[in-house]
């Protein structure tokens, strides 16, 4: 198995629709083993393929009931609210109180693939939620409102130029 660099905000494959995947086989079961290893490695709930730079409609999970994998997911039946600091692999370090589906139904194929569907509500409903914005190619900054997008592009820029967030470094010269 692999680690595999996860792609982090600015990248373009990050804001692409993942194309649907139409062949099950021992190269897609590998791809998920090693995107669990790199997601445990991270560590993070969840990982989409797109942020290892793959782009098919495959993510895989452990929110702590063991490891799962989903292909071609689609997200339906959702119902209530919940309010939870919410962060992502690709945009690291950041974290905001973001407001999602409370119980969702998704519906997909695993890795062989045969149907499968699932009911989640809080933390795997968020992760659901969360894991198919990525294969639709969008990240969770599109759920902030203006305030807090405008604070997450400033420390990201102030990241990408290498100065803390806190705003205690000085500005670069020249």
């Amino acid at each position: 198995m692999a680690v595999y660099p996860i792609r982090t905000f600015g990248d373009p494959v990050l804001r692409l629709p993942c194309a649907e995947v139409t062949e099950f086989d021992a190269t897609l079961r590998k791809l998920a083993d090693d995107m669990l290893e790199t997601m445990y490695d991270a560590p993070g709930v969840g990982l989409a393929a797109n942020q290892i730079g793959v782009q098919k409609r495959l993510f895989v999970y452990d929110v702590g009931d063991g490891p799962g994998a989903i292909v071609n997911p689609v997200l339906s039946g959702h119902r209530g609210e919940w309010e939870y600091t919410e962060g992502c692999l690709s945009v690291p370090d950041l974290h905001w109180p973001i407001v999602r589906f409370a119980e969702v139904h998704v519906d997909g194929f695993d890795l062989d693939g045969d149907p499968i569907s699932i009911d989640g509500d809080e933390l795997m409903a968020r992760m659901l939620q969360h894991e198919v914005d990525h294969l639709d190619g969008r990240l969770l900054l599109s759920h902030l409102d203006r305030r807090q997008h405008k604070d997450a592009m400033r420390a990201l820029r102030r990241r990408a130029m290498g100065l803390s967030e806190a705003g205690d470094d000085r500005e670069p010269v020249g």
